[in-house]
């Protein structure tokens, strides 16, 4: 297929457009910055906020994957990335004739109220439901895998044999290739169709989070102690973070009641049926290879 895809400069666009060009599809990938002439891509210098780009990215495709979104941020930030952004992608999808839009949100919908961020990206779906073709939104839980730079302060922290962790809960991983099989094969499962899925590794129940604290201690090689932590406190390291960080802190206060929530496990009501998708990585082994990719460029030390 011809697929148009917003987000392939970044992490997880990154890893579905190799995923792509090896299955034989041909892209138009939108861009904000000119990048190096590849094969199978055509880049679109453009941005969400600029429609006439994303007609031009959408002109004679047959599928959108609508990657692109903004993580870190203000609130007005999240409504014009993820809110606003959306509208404008299925605004130029419906007049350039596109069949399908597979729509990447976020788990942090299930619970809109607990941060601007997933109250931003649960407010992104509702354009993906209304588009006139056949749409397909996508909840990820946390993503891993290398080129990641939001999971790396974790293997970072854990080097000093000590995690930081929230209260007691459970989270679901999903290795970022198994993410991308997912969005692409979706584009060919009818019974895809109008579905909202929560993919996740295949651990019933997700991790629970010194599980996973100790699952990166293995990754990395080192014994790591899970030190849970109260809300409070990590609210005042929010505070810390913005202080020395700025705009780049983070840990927000937002962040810390989202990371606070005891259950961002992938529901199994929710996930893929097997027949259209499963999880091929293991996430024990899917973590020590990204830590030592993390090691190979220098990210994590040696």
């Amino acid at each position: 297929m011809k697929l148009a895809v917003t987000g392939g400069t970044g992490f997880v666009g990154g890893h579905l457009l190799d995923l792509a060009i090896a299955r034989g599809h041909t892209l138009r990938a939108l861009t904000r910055r000119p990048q190096p002439a590849r094969d199978g891509i055509v880049w679109i210098e453009g941005a969400l906020d600029r429609p006439e780009s994303l007609a031009w990215l959408c002109e004679g495709t047959d599928a959108v994957i609508h990657i692109a979104g903004v993580i870190n941020g203000d609130r007005e930030a999240f409504h014009s990335g993820n809110v606003n952004g959306t509208e404008n992608m299925v605004a130029a999808a419906e007049p350039a004739g596109v069949k399908r839009f597979v729509h990447v949100s976020s788990l942090a919908a299930r619970e809109p109220q607990l941060s601007v961020y997933g109250w931003s990206k649960c407010q992104s779906e509702a354009p993906v439901r209304g588009f006139l073709g056949n749409w397909t939104i996508i909840r990820p839980p946390a993503i891993y895998g290398p080129g990641d730079r939001e999971i790396l302060g974790i293997f970072r922290a854990a080097r000093f044999g000590v995690l930081p962790l929230p209260p007691a809960g459970h989270l679901s991983l999903l290795h970022v290739d198994d993410l991308c099989r997912l969005l692409l094969d979706c584009i060919y499962a009818p019974e895809s169709h109008g579905k909202s899925y929560e993919p996740d590794d295949g651990v019933p129940g997700g991790w629970e989070y010194r599980a996973f604290a100790r699952a990166i201690g293995e990754a990395i090689g080192r014994r790591v102690l899970p030190l849970p932590l109260p809300k409070a406190l990590l609210g005042v390291g929010a505070g810390i973070d913005r202080l020395l960080r700025g705009q780049k802190a983070q840990l927000t206060p937002d962040r810390v009641a989202y990371f606070c929530h005891p259950d961002w496990t992938a529901h199994a009501e929710r996930q893929p049926p097997a027949s259209l998708w499963q999880a091929q990585i293991d996430s024990r082994t899917g973590l020590t290879q990204t830590a030592a990719w993390y090691r190979a460029q220098g990210w994590l030390g040696r």
